[in-house]
């Protein structure tokens, strides 16, 4: 801590969109008597690579900042490799044993904590989607080769795809200029619905695919509830900004006051909320089941 202020650096990769868990964490460590102006100072930084998230991480470090917090699995790397003494929350929801950030849950070691998702997340989304489309036989599965998690989704994805009987559609994209090769080339009728096996994708060109999946008139699933309000056909996802309220502000709290990220468990995001729109199935042609209607936690009219 210096001159009486806590000093927090947090970063996120993605221009088309401020992660929501972050005004949540600033509510949150308000109320737990951390008050922007008075003890606390946060340097958020909303960036578009890779590259420019290792020279954040890098200006984080020499700074000195008291904690560091990422959202999300380029970020999470980049701090990772800039400090092994700087505390750092993650917020991670891919699979954060998997992705090698922490050695296990309850022990993960080093100087990262946080929370994390379940790797399984794209089966289950796969399955809802099917149930929102009986009729469902050609979703398109966006995959980038070089994010590790997107393979591992791409996996779980090609499973739930055979037990639902459908023949997907792979198309692989990296960069912005790759998605919009792959819709361009798509044939009329070749893909029924749009679902994203990468985190990276997810985070990065959201809104681009959104844009390109409403106009071949086909649904999306959308990765949290503030793009179904844009027009996904649904989400099944934590609710962020309670996650940065509720959870994330109270392990910043803890580590602020001299607890060890290494004896902070890494929490598993269990609470996830059903968001539909139903505006856009009205338009797509699509006819809500009355058994997802009543599971929605949230209906878009």
């Amino acid at each position: 801590q210096q001159g009486n202020v806590w000093r927090v650096g947090l970063f996120h990769v993605g221009l088309d969109h401020v992660p929501p868990a972050f005004e949540g964490m600033r509510e949150g460590l308000k109320a737990l008597g951390f008050e922007e102006g008075r003890n606390i100072s946060f340097d958020f930084r909303n960036l578009a690579d890779m590259q420019a998230a290792r020279a954040t991480a890098g200006e984080f470090v020499r700074d000195k900042v008291d904690l560091i917090v990422a959202f999300e699995n380029q970020p999470i790397q980049a701090a990772k490799d800039a400090t092994r003494d700087i505390p750092i929350i993650m917020l991670n929801l891919s699979d954060a044993v998997a992705d090698g950030f922490i050695q296990s849950l309850p022990h993960p070691g080093g100087n990262i904590t946080g929370f994390t998702g379940s790797g399984e997340m794209p089966a289950k989304e796969l399955e809802l989607l099917k149930d929102f489309m009986p009729s469902l036989k050609r979703p398109l599965l966006l995959f980038a080769d070089d994010d590790p998690a997107s393979l591992r989704w791409l996996g779980h994805a090609r499973k739930a795809a055979r037990a639902l009987r459908l023949q997907p559609v792979e198309r692989q994209a990296i960069r912005a200029e790759d998605v919009v090769h792959v819709f361009a080339r798509l044939k009329p009728g070749e893909v029924d619905s749009v679902f994203i096996c990468s985190p990276h994708l997810r985070l990065e060109f959201h809104a681009l695919i959104l844009e390109h999946a409403l106009s071949l008139r086909v649904p999306l699933v959308g990765y949290r509830a503030g793009w179904v309000e844009r027009g996904a056909l649904f989400s099944y996802s934590p609710d962020f900004r309670a996650v940065g309220r509720l959870d994330m502000a109270r392990q910043a709290a803890k580590i602020l006051q001299g607890v060890k990220p290494a004896n902070l468990p890494v929490e598993q995001i269990s609470q996830l909320e059903l968001v539909v729109n139903k505006k856009t199935a009205t338009a797509l042609g699509i006819k809500i089941p009355n058994s997802i209607l009543v599971r929605a936690t949230k209906v878009i009219e």
